[in-house]
């Protein structure tokens, strides 16, 4: 392992105030890399330990340099952020910390490191590169969704067509860390992205490439099943459209002793195992093939066949992208024709003949007739050498090793010629006619190595490194630098690793490659001669060069990442790459057409691409005169390495960093050590460190605000300028002014500033929290208390009760209750007399009031009787008071009966009499006005039936004038009013907006006017005139629709009126699914001469045509507003808050005013609906378009939120719900429930719910299974591992809950399909 890098913090006496009780740091350990402990005990200045607590309950007392002191550990709420930079302290144990949580617990395989994206390999296939995802990135801004290989893709493409510059994409990692698949998907989301209107697939090719190139280049090593053995540099060009045109494909340092040797379980190229599994086919009988076990070549490592990989299948696939490439089955023959003489070469036996002849066997025959070439010369020079002096050329003998190297030499030429060739024919492929406007490029190169043995390969590709890491350093520093200026912060030097020693030591006059090359010159050059001039020239006089102790024939170079021990062995033969003159003369004789071509002169290359072209190395490089120099695999290496470095340097670049996670391929197992070796090797903490040391953390004003606004006073939220406002609370609350600087659009901090703002706003939080516990608590005790002092008083009562019950306490309270029944009765009877009294005044002035209603009633009567009767009632008045003294009771009864039969008939008949003479009169006047008045009526009823009669025969009249007009015009006219009614139509549609049309017109209109025209031609029976009338009126649809095919209104209302249109065919001409409900008389008017089911048949389609466009327009001008209105939009305000975003800042946190808001949605929803109820669109299809809107809202929202592991919160939950309540109220006003748009944001409520609920127990998990049926449990589980809380109250969702969901989904599903 690596010598651990102690991280530093800034300011001593700054750390001195956190390391207190409770507070966290990390210490070393030699497993785990970095390990969390608990401060016990205060910290003092001066201390010599440090009392702590490990995680696992072990206390430690850990000694303490005080200018060293342990790095402090990030508050909890910033773990497992999308980038490092968002981290309050960066340094290595808060990386290997942060990387490890989102790799293990929420399964996240990429994270951000400023403008690094770090790739970590999961070693499992995962469901995230799909084109719906691809799709969802596209257009997408870097910091709004989570970290992915298609944000880095998408914002270099975003750059090039917003800045007119080239990109590159520098893809690196060790052997097996995922470095081919993530070049693999960024060429791909261009290929999609940027597809081209042409048909030439141009983009298929591109991606046809990499199984080609993967074939011949990547082998199986024990790092990785697919490791790329060179490195590839592939242009992707795009025209002013920024559209692909073509592409080409540069390589660097191919592998080439892989041909000839193998290490244990390691294979050759793919592409020789892919021969040999095809070799029982026909077309390969004549190559001579057997199995990989046969050939010495692809034995060697004893590892033939990788398991899960079926190497027949994949030549199949091979063959396929040589087709799609255009390189037909000539091309492909003659190269697997090269291939296969080259595993007949390294079955080539060579005995010793004597100590210094070789012989060699048999064999040979195949691979020379594979080749054309004669037999008896390769055999004689595999086996001799010629040697020219000034005199004379001699012929020597060669041992058999010497031999046996000739060979495999030979192998490793023909085999890199080959590698060179299919590269040179597939950028012929990827050519272009055309000027290319802009590129991408996608630098797919080996990282650091560093194995047991080290030898040229792993040289040359740390060399590339260190050129790398130099610019990588460069372009970090200059962005710091750009930053700091447009922020208008005051620019300090940075201190940052410059490696330009490291690359002098190696390039620089007299350095190692130069001495290389200079030891290669010398016939008689050996490797320890060179080593000697190393250890000469650098021992002791350069600090980065080291002689090993223990060794004499390796040296030591202290890189940018590690120190390297080198293996001298085998430099000098592998620079020199030369194959004798004599078998090179023999090949160029060869009658085979493409070996011969190989290994010419001046081979012309037919490429503008070929790997041929000169080269300008990007600083001045030492020509030596000899030609062998010139050709030395240093050299061309070299100048490849210039030239790339120059294309880098005229691009604006973007970095994967690619991370083997461990070294047994296990899927999200995560090995500290190993990860940590990797982030020192690929610069990622070099990043760190260079921002650490200004201003890490920067916030704008508006996340500032919004995230610590909990903080500020009243009297300073009254001020109306936030930026004022972020000023004044922060010199507040830091008063160390050193520690932040104020930028025009942004808030710098230095390290451990945003933990200490965190701090200050979770103390805050809690004081609140405790003082709303307080009251609750307080109030629950008090109904507590209540609730008890009830109770004791209850029970007191009956205590007391019982003590009472004695002889004399009887004798008292019956006493007592003999009183209280007098007393009270005697209350209750004076309250009774006083109601009494009460009651008949009430009733005496009662009786009196009605007594004198009822007399001024009878008044009149009582005068009419006085009047009539007083002499009458005098003389029996007299009479009775005469009877009365001397007559008995019953007599006086009897008279008085009399007197009232008397007044009865004499007074009131009359007047009864009088009344009834008035009734009677008032009787006969009414029922004369009724008999005039129904006497008009039956008049007024004459005229209007006359009325009636007259109007009916003049329209009999008018009606025949029109036949008859009809029937003579007809003959001449009837084709051209067709056209122009026809014309008519389509010019309102043309020049007319459809809503006005619609507010003047009944909905439908035009429908109906076409449909007459056709009930028209079929009156007349005539089929031509039916004929060009329908024709001109689809094409009339289909030139209008097409003319608008962006245009809303439009398209609405040509929907509804075909819509129509076609109904009116299928009802009146013949369809029985609707002829079936017509009423007789709908009947009658049914064509009677034609079936038009063939025109139907075709309106359908252009209805489902024009439905589909209708859609497509609805969705594009929705689409980009669901995001920021269900997502980003606070409709609850005040009730979320920003987190630190790092160094890729969301666009969301800009305080834009054009934002859109869940407002807006539902405008556009309202636009929509209004637009489809003026034109009349059938109510069925239009509870079909908005059920599709929803379904849109609902599935971009989903998607969005499961790519976007900052807005998986509780408080995210709460807002999306209240916005679901929304839509569901625009269902409800516009009467829309039974369109079942609801049901369709389904799973989004579910998903809102799920951020909300419990997530615990075992309960909870059941629960979560048992609500959420419209969710798949990979949608689950992702939305459970991106859960992230707000605030340090929240806790995170821990892995065995999720497995506990895991486990109760699968077992749910099992049982669903076992009762299936």
């Amino acid at each position: 392992p690596l010598p651990l890098q102690q991280p530093r913090l800034r300011s001593h006496k700054y750390c001195l105030v956190f390391l207190l009780q409770y507070n966290r740091v990390w210490i070393p350990d030699n497993e785990e890399v970095w390990q969390s402990a608990e401060i016990t005990k205060n910290y003092k200045a001066g201390d010599r330990f440090l009392h702590v607590q490990l995680e696992d309950g072990t206390e430690l007392s850990y000694p303490v340099d005080p200018a060293a002191l342990p790095p402090l550990r990030n508050p909890d709420i910033l773990v497992g952020e999308n980038d490092l930079t968002a981290l309050s302290y960066l340094h290595e144990p808060a990386v290997l910390h942060n990387l490890k949580i989102r790799f293990v617990e929420s399964k996240l395989i990429y994270t951000y490191s400023g403008i690094i994206l770090v790739a970590i390999n999961p070693y499992k296939q995962l469901p995230i590169y799909g084109d719906a995802i691809i799709h969802a990135y596209s257009g997408q801004n870097m910091g709004d969704m989570d970290p992915h290989i298609f944000a880095v893709a998408e914002e270099a493409y975003k750059q090039m067509a917003r800045n007119n510059k080239n990109q590159s994409i520098i893809v690196s990692g060790e052997s097996g860390a995922g470095k081919t698949v993530s070049a693999r998907y960024t060429m791909r989301y261009f290929a999609t992205v940027s597809k081209s209107s042409s048909n030439a697939h141009v983009e298929d090719k591109v991606l046809a490439s990499n199984p080609i190139t993967e074939a011949v280049g990547n082998a199986k090593t024990t790092r990785n099943d697919n490791s790329s053995r060179f490195g590839k540099y592939t242009e992707i060009s795009f025209d002013q459209n920024y559209q692909i045109i073509g592409a080409n494909m540069r390589t660097y340092l191919l592998e080439k002793s892989r041909v000839v040797f193998q290490s244990e379980n390691e294979r050759n190229y793919h592409i020789f195992y892919q021969l040999c599994a095809s070799a029982m086919q026909p077309e390969y009988e004549h190559l001579k093939l057997g199995n990989a076990e046969e050939f010495n070549y692809t034995r060697m490592g004893g590892s033939t066949v990788i398991e899960g990989i079926d190497d027949r299948a994949n030549m199949v696939e091979t063959q396929k992208t040589f087709d799609l490439l255009g390189l037909k089955g000539d091309f492909q023959m003659d190269v697997f024709k090269m291939l296969a003489a080259i595993l007949h070469l390294g079955n080539v036996e060579i005995a010793a003949v004597g100590d210094e002849r070789s012989s060699i066997n048999k064999h040979l025959n195949i691979f020379c007739e594979l080749l054309g070439l004669n037999c008896d010369k390769v055999a004689r020079w595999l086996c001799h050498r010629k040697i020219v002096t000034t005199s004379e050329t001699v012929t020597k003998p060669m041992t058999r090793a010497q031999a046996a190297n000739a060979r495999d030499a030979l192998a490793k030429k023909i085999y890199s010629h080959l590698f060179d060739f299919i590269v040179e024919r597939i950028n012929q492929a990827l050519q272009f006619p055309g000027k290319q406007h802009t590129f991408i490029g996608v630098l797919d190169i080996y990282g650091f190595e560093t194995f047991d043995v080290n030898s040229f390969e792993q040289f040359c590709i740390n060399y590339a490194n260190e050129k790398l890491q130099q610019q990588f350093n460069l372009h970090v520093f200059k962005l710091e630098q750009e930053e700091y200026m447009k922020e208008d912060i005051p620019w300090t030097l940075i201190d940052f690793y410059d490696n330009q020693p490291v690359i002098d030591l190696i390039e620089a006059k007299m350095g190692i490659l130069e001495l290389l090359d200079e030891e290669c010159l010398l016939p008689h050059g050996k490797d320890e001669n060179w080593l000697q001039k190393l250890y000469n020239n650098f021992v002791n006089k350069n600090s980065l060069f080291e002689k090993p102790r223990m060794s004499n024939t390796s040296f030591i170079i202290q890189h940018f990442a590690d120190k390297v021990e080198y293996k001298c062995e085998g430099f000098l033969e592998k620079n020199r790459d030369t194959v004798h003159e004599v078998l090179i003369e023999i090949l160029k004789e060869s009658k085979f057409h493409l070996c011969a071509n190989f290994f010419q002169d001046s081979p012309v290359s037919v490429s503008p691409f070929s790997s041929t072209i000169n080269i300008k190395s990007a600083r001045p490089v030492l020509k030596s005169p000899n030609k062998q120099t010139l050709l030395s695999g240093v050299f061309q290496f070299r100048n490849s390495l210039s030239l790339l470095m120059v294309t880098l340097n005229a691009t604006t670049p973007h970095y994967v960093r690619c991370i083997k996670p461990n070294d047994e391929k296990l899927p999200f197992e995560f090995d500290s050590k190993r990860v940590a070796q990797q982030l020192r090797a690929c610069g990622v903490l070099e990043t760190i460190r260079i921002s650490a040391q200004s201003y890490p953390s920067r916030w704008t004003y508006i996340e500032f605000f919004s995230r610590y606004s909990i903080l500020m006073t009243q009297q300073e939220l009254s001020i109306n300028d936030k930026k004022q406002i972020c000023k004044i609370v922060l010199q507040r609350l830091i008063q160390d002014h050193n520690q932040y600087q104020f930028g025009r659009t942004k808030i710098f901090f230095r390290a451990g500033q945003v933990a200490y703002l965190e701090k200050l706003r979770s103390d805050k939080l809690r004081h609140a929290c405790i003082l709303i516990q307080k009251r609750v608590r307080g109030w629950l005790q008090r109904r507590r208390f209540l609730s008890m002092r009830r109770a004791a008083l209850t029970v007191q009562q009956y205590f007391r009760g019982q003590q009472a019950i004695t002889a004399r306490n009887l004798k008292q309270t019956w006493a007592a209750i003999i009183i209280q029944k007098y007393c009270r009765g005697y209350l209750v009877r004076r309250l009774c007399q006083l109601i009494h009294v009460a009651a008949v005044t009430i009733q005496a002035y009662t009786r009196g009031f009605l007594a004198r209603k009822k007399y001024r009633k009878v008044q009149p009567i009582k005068n009419l009787i006085s009047v009539t009767g007083n002499n009458l009632c005098s003389v029996k008045n007299m009479n009775t008071m005469a009877i009365i003294p001397n007559s008995s009771p019953f007599a006086c009864l009897v008279l008085l009966s009399s007197a009232l039969s008397f007044y009865i008939c004499h007074v009131l008949s009359p007047f009864n009499r009088v009344l009834e003479s008035h009734f009677q009169s008032q009787k006969e006047i009414y029922e004369k006005e009724i008999e005039g008045l129904n006497f008009k009526v039956e008049h007024l009823s004459q005229d209007i039936n006359h009325l009636q009669k007259l109007f009916r025969e003049e329209n009999d009249i008018n009606d025949g004038i029109r036949l008859e007009v009809s029937r003579l015009t007809s003959e001449n006219l009837v084709c051209s009013r067709c056209r122009s009614t026809t014309q008519m139509c389509l010019w309102h549609s043309k020049y007319l907006k459809p809503r006005g049309v619609v507010v003047n017109m009944i909905p439908g209109l035009p429908a109906h006017i076409l449909f007459m025209c056709v009930r028209y031609a079929d009156y007349l029976n005539d089929p031509d005139m039916l004929k060009s009338f329908m024709n001109v009126t689809i094409d009339g649809i289909k030139q209008v629709v097409k003319e608008h095919s962006e245009d809303f209104e439009m398209l609405s209302f040509w929907l509804s009126n075909t819509y129509y249109f076609l109904n009116c065919l299928k009802q009146y001409s013949g369809e029985e699914e609707f002829m079936k409900y017509n009423t007789p008389r709908q009947n009658k008017n049914c064509l009677k001469h034609f079936d038009l089911s063939e025109y139907r048949q075709i309106l359908s389609d252009l209805a489902i045509r024009i439905y589909h466009q209708f859609i497509i327009v609805m969705e594009n001008n929705i689409q980009h507003m669901i995001v920021p209105g269900m997502l980003e939009y606070e409709s609850l305000q005040g009730i979320s808050g920003l987190k630190p975003t790092g160094f890729r800042k969301r666009s969301s946190s800009i305080d834009d005013t054009d934002t859109y808001t869940m407002t807006s949605i539902l405008q556009q929803l309202s636009y929509f609906y209004s637009t489809m109820c003026q034109n009349g669109l059938d109510s069925e299809l239009l509870k079909q378009a908005v059920k599709q809107l929803f379904f849109l809202i609902g599935a971009v929202t989903l998607n969005s939120l499961f790519l976007r592991k900052d807005m998986c919160s509780c408080r995210k939950g709460m807002q999306i719900r209240c916005n679901i309540s929304y839509l569901e109220e625009w269902l409800k006003d516009k009467n829309l429930q039974s369109s079942n748009a609801k049901e369709t944001l389904e799973p989004l409520s579910q998903a809102a719910w799920l951020l909300q609920v419990k997530k615990i127990t075992d309960d909870d998990a059941k629960e979560i299974c048992e609500h959420c049926t419209s969710l798949s449990t990979v949608q689950i589980v992702k939305i459970l591992n991106s859960y992230t809380p707000i605030d340090d109250f929240e806790k995170r969702v821990t892995p065995s809950f999720v497995r506990k969901v895991q486990v109760r989904a699968a077992t749910a599903a099992s049982d669903v399909q076992l009762t299936a």
